[in-house]
Parts: C-alpha cells; structure tokens; sequence
C-alpha cells in the first residue's frame, strides 16, 4: 500500500510527467493497462509519488506525475520489464509519442 511514511521520508531529486495522447478506439484497454502501472510503481526502491490523471478536457489525454529520490532510481523504473514491454507496444495505443519531460524540485515536497 502507499504509505504516507514513505512520502514525508524522502526529497524528491528527480521528477517525471509524461503526457500521453491515447487512441479513442483503445481508451477502455489503454487505462486498464497504465492503471496497472501505479502499484508496481508505487512500490519500487526510490518511488515517492506516482500518480496517473486523465485529462479534465479530453478522456483521451493522460498524464503521469511521479517523484524519485534520484535519476539512477527513476532508470531502475524505466528499465522494469512492464515498462520495457509498454515502451515496445505502446504506439498501438497512442495517437503520437509520449511526452516526457523531467524536472529538479525546487520547493520542499513536504507540506508545512
């Protein structure tokens, strides 16, 4: 489970959004699928946030906020077999390439 423990322990060194801009025809399949990324995630060495949004103007656009505790941990995760496998398949679902973009925090990440 996602613990709050977890989350005030860490700083985040590394954050990840990623936009993605889904098929109509596949919307149903595609959230199953990226759903299934926010436990396995959650639960790896390094995660602090993961959390995956649909957009509020288009059921097809979806967005991943994640934060880690460094780069190296972030690359662990990107190099887990689930994600090797979406990064092979995932132009079947997606209308173009994901955006991703990462950032340094700059604030603190806990709240006062």
């Amino acid at each position: 489970r996602y613990s709050q423990k977890r989350k005030d322990g860490m700083k985040p060194r590394c954050t990840l959004t990623a936009t993605l801009n889904g098929r109509p025809e596949k919307r149903a399949e595609l959230v199953k699928l990226l759903e299934s990324f926010v436990g396995p995630s959650r639960s790896e060495p390094g995660c602090i946030d993961y959390h995956f949004h649909v957009s509020s103007d288009d059921p097809n656009v979806f967005y991943f906020y994640e934060n880690w505790t460094t780069r190296a941990d972030l690359n662990r995760h990107l190099e887990m077999p689930y994600q090797k496998e979406w990064f092979g398949r995932h132009k079947e679902f997606l209308t173009k390439d994901a955006e991703l973009k990462f950032f340094d925090m700059l604030s603190e990440h806990n709240k006062a």
